[in-house]
C-alpha cells in the first residue's frame, strides 16, 4: 500500500470489517478476548510512548499516570451515564455512543494533562522530563486514592464492561496509523531532527518546544484512550493499577522493541505481556502448583534480566529505528 493511500480513509475502512470478523469468530473464547484486549491495550501504550520516547529522544515515565487519568474520567462518565439511553436507537447502539464519548472524554483529559505538564517541562533540557512525569504519576495515584469520589483505595467498580476485542483493536490499529502517518510526514521527520540534535534543529529553525510538546499530547492522548478500554474490560480499576512499575513496564517494552521502531514496540509489548501467562501455564505443570502464584513477584526481575541481556547483545533493541516493512523496500536498479 502507498503512501497516498495510508493518508486516506482506506485503511479504516478496510480495517473495519476484518475487526467484526475477527469479534465474530472469539466471541466464544472469554480467556483469549481478555488476553488479548491486554495486549492491545499494551501496544496502545507502547506505541504511543514510542512517539515521544523513540521518535522524539525525551525520556517520559509516567505513562501511567495519563493511562490512570484516561480510565478514571472515562469510567466515572461511563458510571454516570449507565442509567441513561437514546431513546430513538437500539440499547447496543446507544451503549456503544456512550462508550465512545467515555473513550473521547478520558484520551481528551490526559492529553489536556499532557498539556499542562509537557509544555513548562519540555522548554528543559536533560532528564527534567523523566522527573517531572516520575512526580506526575505519583500526584495522579495519590488524588486517586484519596478522592471518594473515585472509590478511594478500593477503586472504581460497577463500570458498565462496553468494551469488546474489536473496538480495542480499533484503537491499536488507530494509534498505529497515527504513529506510521506522524513517522512519514514533515512533522515527523522534525521530530527525529530534534531526536538527533536539539540545538542543530533549533539552528535549522524547528520550532523544538511546539514540536515535543504536540508529541507529547498526541502520546497523552492514547495513553488516555488505553486507560479508558482497560476500565470497561476489567471488573475493577484501582490505583495499584497505575503504579510506576506500570510505567516502566511500557517503557521496557519500547527499549526492547528498539527507541523508534513502532513495529519493535508491538512486538516487545506483545511478547513481554504474554509472558507472565507462559510462565504462569509452565509452572502450573510442575509438581508444586504454589509456583504459578509467583509469577507476578519474578516477572519484574525477568524484564530486569531481558534488558541487561539485550542491552548487551544488541543495545539499540530488537529493531533499532527500523521498522518491518522495511524489508520490503524495492531494491535501486543495480543494486545487489
Amino acid at each position: 500500500m502507498s503512501k497516498d493511500a495510508l493518508k486516506g480513509p482506506l485503511p479504516v475502512i478496510l480495517a473495519l470489517p476484518v475487526l467484526a470478523l475477527l469479534q465474530v469468530t472469539l466471541q466464544d473464547h472469554d480467556f483469549l478476548i481478555y488476553l488479548t484486549s491486554l495486549v492491545g491495550v499494551n501496544v496502545i501504550l507502547a506505541v504511543s510512548l514510542n512517539i515521544v520516547n523513540g521518535m522524539t529522544g525525551q525520556f517520559s515515565i509516567g505513562h501511567a499516570g495519563f493511562m490512570a487519568v484516561g480510565a478514571y474520567s472515562g469510567g466515572k462518565l461511563s458510571l454516570e451515564m449507565k442509567d441513561y439511553a437514546l431513546s430513538f436507537l437500539p440499547h447496543v447502539v446507544s451503549d456503544q455512543i456512550s462508550f465512545m464519548l467515555a473513550i473521547l472524554v478520558g484520551g481528551a483529559a490526559a492529553a489536556l494533562c499532557g498539556f499542562i505538564v509537557g509544555l513548562p517541562s519540555l522548554r528543559l533540557k536533560g532528564d527534567y522530563l523523566a522527573i517531572v512525569t516520575l512526580g506526575f504519576g505519583e500526584i495522579i495515584r495519590v488524588i486517586v486514592q484519596n478522592t471518594e469520589a473515585f472509590g478511594r483505595a478500593l477503586g472504581l467498580s460497577g463500570i458498565p464492561q462496553s468494551s469488546s476485542l474489536a473496538m480495542i483493536l480499533f484503537w491499536v490499529f488507530l494509534t498505529l496509523l497515527v504513529a506510521k502517518r506522524i513517522a512519514d510526514s514533515s512533522h515527523g521527520r522534525s521530530l527525529w531532527a530534534i531526536r538527533e540534535d536539539e540545538i542543530a534543529a533549533e539552528a535549522m529553525g524547528v520550532n523544538t518546544t511546539g514540536y515535543k510538546v504536540r508529541a507529547f499530547v498526541i502520546s497523552a492522548f492514547f495513553a488516555g484512550v488505553a486507560g479508558v478500554l482497560f476500565a470497561h474490560f476489567v471488573p475493577i480499576i484501582n490505583p495499584g493499577s497505575f503504579t510506576f512499575v506500570k510505567s516502566m513496564e511500557v517503557v521496557v517494552m519500547i527499549v526492547a522493541g528498539g527507541l523508534g521502531s513502532t513495529t519493535g514496540s508491538v512486538v516487545a509489548a506483545v511478547f513481554l505481556t504474554l509472558l507472565p501467562e507462559g510462565l504462569r501455564s509452565a509452572f502450573s505443570r510442575l509438581d508444586d502448583p504454589s509456583l504459578a502464584q509467583k509469577v507476578d513477584q519474578i516477572r519484574m526481575p525477568i524484564y530486569g534480566l531481558l534488558l541487561v541481556a539485550i542491552m548487551l547483545l544488541r543495545p539499540q533493541g530488537i529493531f533499532g529505528t527500523h521498522e518491518i516493512w522495511d524489508r520490503w523496500k524495492k531494491k535501486p536498479k543495480g543494486a545487489t
